[in-house]
C-alpha cells in the first residue's frame, strides 16, 4: 500500500509539471467557452470502504447540468446504475471535445495527491448510483478509486455492459500487481487519444 501511494505521487507530480501549461489552457479556454460558471469542478464521488469525498474535473457541463438529469433519465445508454448518453444536452461544446479525449479527468491528479484517489483503480460512482448497488457490486469500493482502469482503456467503454464493468473491476483488485498498474497506466494515453469517451 506505502508503495502505490509512493508510486501514485512520484507519477502524478511528474505528469503535473508537463501538463500544468496545457490544464491552464484548458481552464481559459473552459471559460471563455462558458463563462457563467468556474472552469473547474467537484463532485462528490464515493471511494475506498463507502467514503465519501470531492473528485475534481474540468466543468465541461452547463451550470445547471445536475438538476437537468432526471429529466434525461429515461434516454440513458448504459444498463445498471450508471448513467451515459450520447449527444448529452448538457455538456458544452468544448466539453464534449474534451469527454471525448477524457482530458476533462487531469484535475484527479491532484485527488491523488490528496490521497483520495489512486492513479489506477475502480472508477469513483455517485452516491445515488451506490445506493443502488447490490452488496457484490460494492465489492468494487474495497480498494481505493482511480483515474484509469482496465475499463477506461477499453475498447468502445460505454457499450461494455454494467455487470461486466463490475468484473473487470474486480478481476483487477483480486490480481493487481504493480507492472498490472504500469500497463493500464502507458495504455491510458493511447486510449485518450482513440477518443471514445462520453
Amino acid at each position: 500500500m506505502a508503495k502505490k501511494l509512493a508510486f501514485d505521487i512520484i507519477v502524478s507530480l511528474t505528469i503535473l509539471i508537463f501538463a500544468i501549461i496545457p490544464i491552464v489552457l484548458i481552464a481559459i479556454a473552459i471559460f471563455l467557452d462558458d463563462p457563467h460558471g468556474s472552469p473547474f469542478y467537484k463532485q462528490i464521488r464515493i471511494g475506498c470502504h463507502g467514503k465519501e469525498f470531492y473528485m475534481y474535473k474540468f466543468h465541461t457541463m452547463y451550470v445547471d447540468a445536475d438538476k437537468r438529469k432526471a429529466e434525461l433519465m429515461d434516454k440513458n445508454e448504459m444498463d445498471g446504475s450508471v448513467f451515459k448518453m450520447k449527444d448529452n444536452p448538457r455538456i458544452t461544446r468544448l466539453g464534449k471535445i474534451f469527454r471525448k479525449l477524457s482530458v476533462d479527468e487531469l484535475p484527479q491528479l491532484f485527488n491523488v495527491l490528496h490521497g483520495n484517489m489512486s492513479l489506477v483503480g475502480p472508477r469513483p460512482p455517485l452516491p445515488d448510483e451506490v445506493a443502488e448497488y447490490t452488496d457484490y457490486e460494492k465489492l468494487r469500493l474495497i480498494v481505493t478509486s482511480g483515474i484509469t482502469c482496465d475499463w477506461q482503456i477499453a475498447d468502445n467503454r460505454n457499450d461494455i455492459p454494467f455487470d461486466e464493468w463490475i468484473e473487470m473491476d474486480l478481476n483487477y483488485i483480486e490480481n493487481r500487481t504493480s507492472w498490472g498498474d504500469l500497463k493500464i497506466i502507458f495504455k491510458t494515453p493511447f486510449a485518450m487519444l482513440s477518443a471514445s469517451g462520453r
